[in-house]
């Protein structure tokens, strides 16, 4: 398995993790929990040493699901986990943030039982929370290492002004946001700045939430528990113009004897070496053909066309519904 070290101070990990959050929620009803186990076991038994999850993902089943199926790998995996999110009061669904550092304190607390850790490998902060100043976070993570109750910093969907302050106070190991051949947005800013700073890269759905993967059709029906029927890309009046850049994706895959879910993952790999994607999956076919990736190298010729495609085609619709977006801190 490649490694890859998540900036200055971050651990080595595996150059592909795995994101839990789908084998439990957002994708339609949980997986079978036995399966489920089974997957994560098997994706360090392939060489995956990076695991993602969040007490949001649920809430806290995700994180029982990973503390138990990893349980027997203590030492030779890092797990990334996260606090900022709550219930919201206005309408109870788990978008709230707060990021108060007696909250951040009650989430670490509660994240170590749930993973059967003595320590958090990485804690990051899932969204910025603009009533609480980052100095704050950042000093309440601070004394957290200094307790030994985790050992990194991270930030999720932080802009690059954020970044600096929190780094200046606690160093950060790793920023998580989302990146893909259809969001490119951390190129603007927060790329050049983790280079310059020294942090590591973490990219969620970095598949666009499976639609790169080529599996997701013009008459495809979402379950209705999956959160992709809320993502204004992948509403139907905007699919089949979207379709298009899937199509042109799976051209280029088929030249190279790869998949479009591969072409994208090594698309990513090739853009910084200090960028890890974390692609989700619940299946050992969906492990097995993301791993593959790892032995796929893209030429200068490849690496042009995909970025003439991401000029090309303009995709449709946004990639969170608004209530979402706006919790980030771009």
């Amino acid at each position: 398995m490649q490694k890859r070290r998540l900036g200055n101070s971050g651990p080595e990990v595996s150059a592909l993790g795995l994101g839990c959050m789908g084998m439990s929620v957002g994708l339609g009803p949980p997986g079978d929990r036995r399966e489920m186990l089974a997957l994560l076991r098997t994706a360090v038994e392939r060489g995956v040493t990076f695991f993602d999850t969040a007490e949001a993902y649920g809430p806290y089943i995700n994180e029982e699901l990973v503390g138990e199926g990893l349980a027997p790998f203590r030492g030779e995996v890092v797990i990334a986990t996260k606090f900022g999110y709550g219930p919201d009061p206005e309408d109870g669904r788990w978008t709230g943030l707060d990021s108060r550092p007696a909250h951040i304190r009650e989430v670490a607390e509660a994240s170590l039982r749930r993973l059967r850790v003595e320590a958090i490998d990485i804690l990051f902060q899932h969204r910025v929370d603009p009533l609480v100043p980052i100095e704050d976070v950042a000093g309440t993570v601070k004394d957290l290492i200094r307790e030994g109750k985790v050992k990194h910093f991270g930030l999720s969907e932080a802009g690059a002004a954020t970044i600096r302050r929190a780094h200046a106070v606690q160093p950060v190991a790793a920023l998580q946001s989302e990146y893909s051949l259809w969001w490119r947005r951390p190129e603007r800013e927060e790329l050049a700045v983790l280079e310059e700073l020294g942090i590591g890269f973490v990219a969620f759905s970095p598949l666009g939430k499976g639609f790169l993967g080529g599996k997701i059709g013009r008459d495809t029906v979402f379950h209705p528990a999956d959160s992709r029927n809320y993502i204004p890309r992948l509403a139907p009046e905007v699919r089949e113009a979207n379709l298009v850049f899937v199509e042109r994706l799976a051209a280029i895959a088929e030249r190279r004897t790869a998949t479009p879910a591969q072409v994208a993952l090594a698309w990513l790999l090739a853009q910084r070496p200090h960028v890890v994607p974390i692609p989700g999956t619940s299946r050992l076919s969906g492990l097995e053909e993301n791993l593959g990736a790892l032995a796929l190298e893209l030429d200068a010729e490849d690496l042009d066309e995909l970025d003439r495609l991401t000029r090309e085609i303009a995709i449709q619709g946004g990639r969170f519904p608004d209530f979402l977006e706006r919790r980030t801190g771009l």
